[in-house]
């Protein structure tokens, strides 16, 4: 049952704001009534519902508001400026849901290994926009999971969940591992782990894409170091024209996610 909210210091909304920058980790800041159902499709265990008053007068968002408010714990209208208290955008988008994180262990991510699995090694990328197209573009081109190492931007943040519009909710992730870790994972399973560089002397086209395989992409400023670079199984170089020297690590990896896709449609 949703309940009207007045003040600014209520639990509720005092633990949305907690969650929301990352004071309280148990649970994820959902916004927006699109990826709040995206949340709810995916069965993720909705601990609370904040909608404002806007929203619930409006006919186009009441099955939607009804199938959540059942499903959580505990439901609140509020105010416009009380959204906005809690609200992660400029402009609030008229309802947050909270709910439990997924699980991101390895134990979680072990089905993602199979014969001929294609996942995803997000390294201390900190654009968490970036992290969130990138998942997104994973579940697009049928990666099978996703690898996020220690210090990447966190694939359940605000704005990775955004950037991912519900793609975090259904794809396997491992969160938090070491590069070391990942790498040891990887050959322990024969998954070969590729990255790129510019110099490598094999494009992107000319690999073999259908092997059990791991995508590395690495820091958006820096790259991969020469010693990160040397630990993977093959280097591959996306050809390019011009004085440009590098792209968005989203655009990288959609690039060689869809030749991924596209050799494997092919067997």
């Amino acid at each position: 049952m949703i309940k009207p909210v007045t003040s600014r210091d209520n639990a509720l909304l005092r633990l949305a704001r907690a969650v929301r920058d990352g004071k309280n980790t148990e649970y994820i800041f959902v916004e927006g009534l699109r990826l709040c159902e995206e949340a709810l499709r995916s069965a993720l265990e909705i601990e609370a519902v904040v909608v404002s008053e806007e929203l619930l007068r409006k006919e186009r968002a009441a099955t939607a508001i009804a199938e959540l408010d059942q499903a959580a714990k505990r439901s609140a209208s509020v105010s416009e400026k009380l959204l906005e208290s809690i609200s992660y955008t400029k402009t609030p988008q008229g309802i947050v849901v909270l709910a439990r994180r997924p699980a991101s262990s390895e134990e979680r991510f072990g089905s993602a290994a199979g014969k001929n699995s294609l996942i995803v090694v997000l390294h201390q990328i900190n654009n968490p926009v970036n992290v969130g197209a990138v998942l997104r573009t994973a579940e697009a081109a049928g990666a099978d999971g996703v690898i996020a190492t220690r210090n990447t931007s966190d694939p359940f943040s605000a704005k990775s969940l955004r950037g991912a519009m519900g793609s975090a909710f259904r794809l396997p992730i491992w969160n938090g591992p070491t590069y070391e870790e990942v790498i040891e994972w990887c050959r322990k399973r024969e998954i070969e782990t590729v990255c790129t560089d510019t110099d490598a002397p094999l494009a992107h086209t000319e690999f073999d894409w259908t092997r059990a395989t791991a995508l590395i992409m690495g820091p958006e400023s820096t790259g991969l170091t020469d010693v990160e670079t040397a630990s993977a199984t093959q280097i591959v170089r996306i050809p390019m024209h011009g004085a440009v020297e590098s792209l968005n690590v989203s655009v990288a990896a959609g690039i060689l996610l869809f030749e991924a896709a596209r050799q494997r449609s092919a067997r």
